[in-house]
């Protein structure tokens, strides 16, 4: 009966975790809407979601640490708490990059929106698949779904570099466009640290799935265990 019970209490976090997740997934999204929109009653909105992420992050972490110090849980079950408490400072962080492409948003205020040689929706548009994807192989247990995140990452670090160039092209041409270049450059490297954050919580799925780190390719459980997920 207290084995039950503890395997309850695990997918009572892991559900707290999602939920936290669908918030900074729906705070990311918004917020590349609110810039491509001028939206500022939007960007708004993203800064209340931020409260409500920090205040799950306080109650996921409490959960997490809780379940460590009563239950001592081993092999798999720890990974997988230990994947928790990591991935929350993640989501946490997922929502902070989110808030400060608002603060760009209204910051631009009523500034004219200009035409400017980038695709910054695209961008935002796969950080997002990268957030899903993330999300996704952490409810599933699929440490295959997970590898794809982080083939995702390259291609958004290229993506940042090459606006961040083009934008400073532009602002050498265009001085009186130089304010709103610079609030895209921060716009962009805010997404591109957005994809990091997935690409570390897909790390975390894989860590918990497998036993492997692969930020260091070091294997440290055999991957059969990857068939005996808990919850």
């Amino acid at each position: 009966m207290p084995r039950i019970n503890f395997q309850q209490q695990l997918v009572a976090l892991k559900d707290k975790l999602l939920a936290m997740a669908a918030l900074s997934q729906q705070a990311l999204e918004f917020s590349v809407e609110a810039y491509m929109n001028r939206d500022a009653g939007l960007a708004a909105m993203v800064q209340e979601i931020e409260a409500a992420i920090n205040a799950a992050e306080t109650s996921v972490d409490e959960m997490a640490y809780d379940l460590l110090a009563k239950e001592q849980p081993m092999a798999i079950d720890l990974r997988f708490i230990l994947s928790v408490i990591k991935i929350n400072g993640d989501l946490e962080r997922i929502g902070d990059q989110s808030t400060n492409i608002a603060s760009r948003v209204i910051a631009l205020g009523n500034q004219p929106s200009i035409s400017l040689p980038i695709d910054l929706e695209t961008m935002g548009y796969k950080v997002g698949v990268m957030i899903r994807r993330a999300i996704q192989a952490l409810l599933e247990g699929d440490s295959g779904l997970a590898d794809t995140v982080l083939d995702m990452d390259d291609e958004i670090d290229g993506m940042n570099r090459a606006i961040q160039a083009e934008l400073v092209e532009v602002m050498m041409q265009h001085p009186h466009v130089a304010e709103q270049c610079l609030n895209t450059i921060i716009i962009s490297r805010n997404l591109e640290r957005a994809a990091d954050h997935a690409t570390n919580i897909a790390e975390d799925v894989i860590f918990w799935v497998r036993g492997s780190d692969v930020r260091h390719k070091f294997s440290m459980l055999p991957s059969h265990e990857e068939r005996t997920l808990p919850i």
